[in-house]
């Protein structure tokens, strides 16, 4: 008599990471329902939104933070920012660390999934690494923007601010207990190099600030590091640039403010779209150029196994380069004297199909169910899928079916287009090969 075996369905890192997301922003959802997490009462839609901007770091709101929640709900609220920007998975795994547990194999290669961790050897030391590095960065952060916070506002509310902001900051959340966003600090120096330093490292990628901090010398580092550090230096200058060119007679915005103030604005205006989603200016009255540049800014996005979404930078400048040399007659393309394979030009193009896809789709189906304008409705998409945050002003006037797909932009833009790939498609390898032909493009 045949024994019959079940195979045991195992859940794939991809699924797991789609999962966790889904899981805390319910849970979110639920906590921000409750009559203790908000002043007057919020709808279920309007709980469901914030609770997928949070989980997912992005930080568009339906409403004014501070004069919706109370503390518990902002306290709720700061919970899931930190949960979405280092993953729900990853602090599972370091409890069952701390508690003395095993960890198995298959939370090994989640880690290795969710931080594009190159081995499966060393994966929970990497993760205890960056733990350590995220709770000491915010530290350091907090006990600098507290020196400037608690003289204006006081002790209490002073190191509230402070800690709120660090932690929105460093996982690129966006999110505000200030009316204004930032606004009042536009010019400030202290505001915008301790901010600004905390969304670009949180943004850069766990695997790059460990490379940094365990190579010596530049050399040494690996080519995703080197072409994150200096292609992040370069697009935030000609990005910083232009804004302050744009923007420059500007009177909504930066006009009236002294020279440094203009160069310090710019500059953080330039480096919030990929993907803080802060604002020192209201991004309605900025110039239509520099929205159309800053749309550009939040499709690139960050780095890859960070805080930040977009299609990564490392991604574009693998497409730019694909681009460059075939105009060139060169063969394959090359950076830093390493030459990228086929494989990870193929797998960048599939990235930006994909996400043009859905931001596509997602812009098709608002302009059904909003009667709005036209570049309004891109911008909000694109800093959905980027999951930065800014917007034009029209979050609170959507429509429920309307926030609803930008809770799903938002959701797709963080699990990023390669986690949706697999998700949906089943690879198989294939055992034949046809001949090649001919096709006329261009």
């Amino acid at each position: 008599m045949k024994t019959v075996r079940k195979r045991r369905k195992t859940i794939s890192p991809p699924a797991l990471i789609a999962v966790s997301f889904v899981l805390t922003i319910l849970t979110g959802t639920l906590l921000l329902k409750l009559p203790m997490a908000t002043y007057t009462p919020i709808s279920w839609v309007d709980a469901f939104f914030t609770a997928t901007s949070a989980t997912t770091v992005t930080g568009l709101g339906v409403f004014d933070i501070h004069t919706t929640l109370t503390l518990f709900g902002e306290i709720v609220l700061l919970l899931m920012i930190q949960i979405g920007g280092v993953g729900l998975m990853a602090f599972a795994v370091a409890t069952l660390m701390i508690l003395g547990r095993k960890v198995g194999m298959k939370n090994r290669i989640f880690i290795q999934e969710t931080f594009s961790y190159q081995s499966i050897g060393g994966t929970l030391k990497f993760l205890r690494e960056i733990l350590l590095f995220v709770f000491i960065t915010e530290g350091i952060a907090f006990i600098a923007l507290s020196f400037f916070w608690v003289p204006e506002f006081g002790w209490k509310h002073g190191l509230y601010y402070s800690v709120f902001h660090v932690v929105s900051a460093f996982n690129n959340a966006g999110f505000s207990i200030f009316p204004d966003n930032l606004a009042s600090f536009a010019g400030n120096p202290a505001v915008t190099i301790i901010l600004s330093g905390l969304f670009i490292i949180g943004g850069i990628g766990f695997v790059v600030v460990m490379d940094v901090l365990h190579k010596r010398s530049i050399r040494q580092w690996a080519l995703h590091t080197k072409m994150m550090i200096y292609g992040t230096l370069i697009v935030n200058a000609i990005a910083a640039l232009f804004l302050l060119i744009l923007e420059f007679h500007n009177e909504k915005t930066i006009a009236d403010m002294s020279f440094l103030g203009k160069v310090g604005t710019s500059y953080f205006q330039a480096v919030t779209p990929r993907t803080a989603g802060f604002n020192m200016v209201a991004v309605g009255d900025m110039e239509e150029s520099s929205l159309l540049l800053t749309l550009v800014l939040m499709f690139i996005g960050g780095g890859s196994a960070s805080t930040a979404s977009g299609i990564k930078l490392t991604t574009f400048i693998v497409i730019v380069l694909a681009t460059l040399t075939y105009f060139r007659g060169i063969k394959e393309p090359h950076i830093f004297k390493r030459t990228i394979k086929a494989e990870i030009i193929v797998r960048s193009m599939a990235i930006a199909a994909v996400s043009s896809g859905v931001i596509f789709t997602a812009l098709f189906l608002l302009t059904i169910t909003e009667k709005m304008p036209f570049l309004a409705l891109l911008f909000e998409t694109v800093s959905a899928f980027g999951t930065v945050g800014l917007s034009v002003g029209i979050t609170g006037d959507l429509s429920s079916a309307g926030k609803v797909i930008i809770c799903i932009v938002m959701f797709l833009g963080r699990i990023g287009p390669l986690t949706l790939f697999f998700l949906l498609i089943r690879t198989k390898k294939e055992s034949y090969h046809y001949s090649y032909d001919q096709v006329q493009t261009g």
